[in-house]
C-alpha cells in the first residue's frame, strides 16, 4: 500500500494508523528474511504499562462527538493542548474506530518528496496570492483575492471583488502591508510575492506599484499549478465547506468566507505546521506549544505507567489471595 501510494509515506501510514518507526522496522525484517522476519518474538508481558485508561477513550469520544468535522488529527491535538493530557493521532483512530465512528480508508496511496526544495525560513519572507471564484445566485460571478504567508499559511489579508484587476490586487496587497507594518520598517528584504501569470499579475500597473513599495515579485511556472500549491489548497479546502451553502448576497458570503478565516488561521491544526495554527507560526508562539506537548506527554506516560503498575499489582496479589 505504502510503495503504490500517491501520499509521501509520513501521510500514508498516518491514515492507515501505523508509525514510521513501526513500518521501517517491519519493512527492514522483510526485506532481509521474507514474511518469518515478520513473526512475533516477544512474549505477553501480562499487561501493557502503558494502555489507556477508559475514562480517557470515553474523554475522546465525548470530544470526538463535540467536534464532529475534526480529523483524528486534530481531536488528538486539541486533547493535548486543552486538557493536557497526551494523545497520539493512531490511537484516537483506534479508540474510535472501536465505537464505530470511524471507517478504514478505502483508498490506495506513491511515495513523495515530504518537504519543498527551498522552504521558506521565516514570516514575510513570501506571499502567495491568486483569485478564485464564487457564483451567487441572481448576482453572477465573484472573486475572492487572498494572500497567504508562505512560512506559517496564515491568511494575512482577503477581498471579495467584483472583477480581476490589479487595482484590486493592489487594494488588497495595501491590506497586507497595513496589517503587517512592513512598509513602516526599514528592513533591507521586503515579501516578495508569488502569483500566477494573470492579466491583473502582469500588468504594468502592478508592476510600477511593486516597484514603489519594493517588493520583488516573482510568477509561477507555466502549466506548473503546484509552484503556488500552498494558496490553491487553502483555496481548495475553504471552497469544500463554503460551497455547501448557497448564497443570495455578496454580504452573506463575504461574512461566510470571515468566519472561515477566522477559524482557518486561529483554531485549525495544520499538519504541515507540526499541529500547530497557522496564527501560531506566524506570532512565533508555535516553540512554546510544541515545547508544551512534549512536557505533557512525559507527564502523560509517567501517569499511565503508575496506573497501569497498580492495576497490575493488584491483579497479582489479588490472585495469591
Amino acid at each position: 500500500m505504502v510503495e503504490e501510494s500517491n501520499l509521501s509515506v509520513r501521510k500514508t501510514l498516518d491514515k492507515i494508523g501505523i508509525s514510521r518507526s513501526t513500518f521501517y522496522d517491519w519493512y527492514k525484517k522483510y526485506e532481509e528474511h521474507g514474511y518469518d522476519g515478520l513473526a512475533c518474538r516477544h512474549t505477553d508481558p501480562g499487561h501493557i504499562w502503558n494502555a489507556i485508561p477508559e475514562w480517557e477513550k470515553d474523554r475522546i469520544v465525548k470530544v470526538a462527538r463535540d467536534y464532529p468535522e475534526r480529523s483524528c488529527r486534530e481531536i488528538a491535538c486539541l486533547v493535548t493542548d486543552r486538557y493536557e493530557y497526551f494523545i497520539s493521532e493512531s490511537s484516537v483512530y483506534r479508540i474510535l474506530k472501536a465505537r464505530g465512528l470511524v471507517s478504514a480508508p478505502a483508498y490506495r496511496i506513491i511515495s513523495a518528496g515530504e518537504k519543498f526544495e527551498n522552504p521558506t525560513k521565516r514570516v514575510n519572507e513570501l506571499w502567495q496570492t491568486d483569485f478564485t471564484y464564487f457564483k451567487i445566485i441572481n448576482w453572477g460571478w465573484y472573486y475572492l483575492l487572498s494572500v497567504l504567508d508562505d512560512y506559517s499559511r496564515y491568511i494575512i489579508a482577503w477581498k471579495l471583488c467584483t472583477t480581476m484587476k490589479s487595482e484590486d490586487v493592489k487594494t488588497v496587497l495595501d491590506m497586507a502591508l497595513a496589517k503587517t507594518g512592513v512598509i513602516r520598517v526599514n528592513v533591507y528584504n521586503r515579501p516578495r510575492l508569488l502569483s500566477d501569470n494573470g492579466s491583473c499579475f502582469i500588468s504594468s500597473e502592478l508592476k510600477d506599484y511593486l516597484y514603489s513599495t519594493e517588493m520583488i515579485h516573482i510568477r509561477s511556472k507555466p502549466y506548473h499549478p503546484m509552484t503556488q500549491g500552498k494558496i490553491e489548497r487553502y483555496h481548495r479546502s475553504m471552497k469544500n465547506l463554503i460551497l455547501l451553502d448557497n448564497y443570495y448576497s455578496p454580504e452573506k458570503l463575504t461574512e461566510q468566507i470571515g468566519r472561515w478565516v477566522e477559524y482557518y488561521n486561529n483554531y485549525r491544526y495544520h499538519e504541515s505546521l507540526e499541529n500547530v495554527t497557522p496564527r501560531d507560526r506566524y506570532y512565533g508562539k508555535d516553540g512554546e506549544i510544541l515545547k508544551q506537548r512534549k512536557i505533557t506527554k512525559l507527564k502523560t506516560m509517567k501517569l499511565r505507567r503508575s496506573i497501569n503498575r497498580k492495576m497490575a499489582l493488584q491483579t497479582l496479589t489479588g490472585g495469591m489471595n
